[in-house]
Order: C-alpha cells, then structure tokens, then sequence
C-alpha cells in the first residue's frame, strides 16, 4: 500500500512537562516525511489537522484513512500542498496543476481524486501535504513563490533576517481555516519566529527543509516558562499545540514552512513572549 498514517493525541501542557527527551519526539517530531513511492501522513488531534508527504516515482493517489470515516480524502477537508522537489504536478479531479519548486496549490473541499506525479523519477517531486476541516467548497488555486506576499522581518544584527513568503492565506487565497506559508532566512540568521510567541487559537505545524547536510535545527517548544527542544533533521516535522511557542535555531541557515488551523484566520492574531521572560 502506498498510503500510511499515524495518530497522535493532544497532551496537556502540565504532562508534557514530564516529558522525557524520547517522549517529547514520539508525541511531536514527524520524522517519516519525503519517502520515495509513498504517501506519509500524520493525524493529529490538535484541530484535527493531517501533516504529510507525498513523493511519487509513479502516480500517487491520495486515498482516505480511516480516523477520517469518508468516503473519500476531501470529503470534509481542504487541502495545502507545497513542492519542495523537483518539477512535478497534482491531477485534481482530472485537472493538472503543474507545481515548480517551492510553488503551492490550494485544494478545496469536494474535490474527489487527488493525485501526485513526477516529472522525472531521476529528481521527483517532493510534495508537502498539510490538511484541515473544512465546512464549504472554496476553489482550489495554485500559488507560485513568485506570487506569494513577501514579508521582509528580523534582522542580521540579531540572526533573524528572514523573508516570509504568505502563500495560502486570506487574500491570496480563499480558505476554511488552513493558512500555509514559507519562510527562508538570509546567509548567517539562524533564528526563527523570535521573538517567540503562542496564539491559543490556532495550532501549527513546521516543517524544516533546506537543511544543509551535517547541520541540525533546534527547535523550541513548551509554554513560555517552561520550554522544551526537540533536535530536528532536513525535511522533519514538528508539531505546535496552542498553548506552545514555536521557534528554533540553526547551526546554518535554513527554510521551514509553516501551517495553521484554528478558530482565528488572522495572521497577526499572536500573543507575544518576551525573550528575557523565556525559561
């Protein structure tokens, strides 16, 4: 079969403060992501929300799961997708969306068959799957990196200079909840989302790449008074709860994509830590 799934439960912010190192990566870390022939997903009961791979050396149809209990994948959900492979297409219901590197696609509820293909097996597509409930169809929309809105924020002088780039977001794309983006930090900034901060009305999940080889992301999770880390390799994942920062630090520079669902769509909707409040 080459569709798999995992489920993991929500924890309480006061267990996972008794988290061992090797409890906070099985309940956290997704680290099965980007394997040739299949389709990889984690179902995580924060929000509901499903963070995966798919990368195909022949086509891959994105079939349902069973925590799902429908008749097919997007039969209640909406769907974000992010190539960071080589050249590569998605057939949505028999329309193709031909995908570059680092472009997106948008699929909205409804849409009954979802399939990923290669351009060439020699350097296949890598595609980045990310999934939230939806309770209307909205239309399903490519987004090139070229057309994404560019954030310019952080930094050299504090390591943080960083270019944000909003793909699958409210007016750029119309979505239920699902927001998805990018953010790639300049030559010599290691750090991410800093300074760090929670929004208790949305989860999130990061997903690292553009790792160099040899070189390792730290990234930072737990209430701001008690935080955790969690060692992470090129083309992992990490889940955020609501009641969790979400940010790291590189031993180079590096991307991450980042994705969202929850009650508020508003961007901005953050409630900040105080880096000299962090423990």
């Amino acid at each position: 079969m080459s569709i798999s799934y995992e489920t993991r439960y929500a924890s309480s912010p006061k267990a996972v403060k008794k988290y061992d190192t090797t409890e906070l990566r099985d309940e956290f870390l997704i680290d099965n992501l980007m394997q040739k022939g299949k389709i990889n997903l984690t179902y995580t009961h924060y929000d509901r929300y499903i963070a995966g791979s798919a990368v195909p050396e022949s086509p891959l149809k994105l079939d349902t799961i069973d925590p799902l209990k429908a008749e097919y994948f997007l039969e209640r959900r909406e769907l974000g997708v992010i190539n960071v492979g080589g050249a590569g297409s998605v057939e949505v219901d028999g329309t193709s969306f031909e995908l570059g590197h680092k472009d997106a696609l948008y699929i909205g509820m409804g849409n009954k068959e979802v399939v990923f293909k290669s351009d060439n097996n020699d350097k296949p597509a890598m595609f980045y799957i990310n999934s939230a409930p939806a309770h209307t169809t909205y239309p399903t929309k490519k987004v090139s990196l070229a057309e994404a809105n560019k954030l310019e924020l952080g930094s050299l002088e504090t390591a943080n200079d960083r270019t944000v780039s909003q793909m699958i977001i409210g007016g750029i794309v119309t979505t239920c909840q699902l927001q998805m983006g990018m953010t790639e930090l300049s030559t010599g900034s290691v750090w991410n989302t800093m300074p760090a901060h929670v929004h208790d009305r949305r989860m999130e999940v990061y997903f690292y790449l553009d790792v160099p080889e040899g070189q390792s992301v730290c990234h930072f999770m737990g209430q701001p008074q008690e935080t955790r880390h969690i060692w992470m390799q090129n083309h992992e994942a990490v889940i955020s709860p609501p009641w969790s920062i979400h940010c790291g630090s590189g031993t180079s520079n590096y991307t991450f994509i980042w994705g969202m669902a929850g009650e508020n769509m508003d961007y901005g909707d953050m409630d900040a830590a105080k880096i000299t409040d962090l423990r």
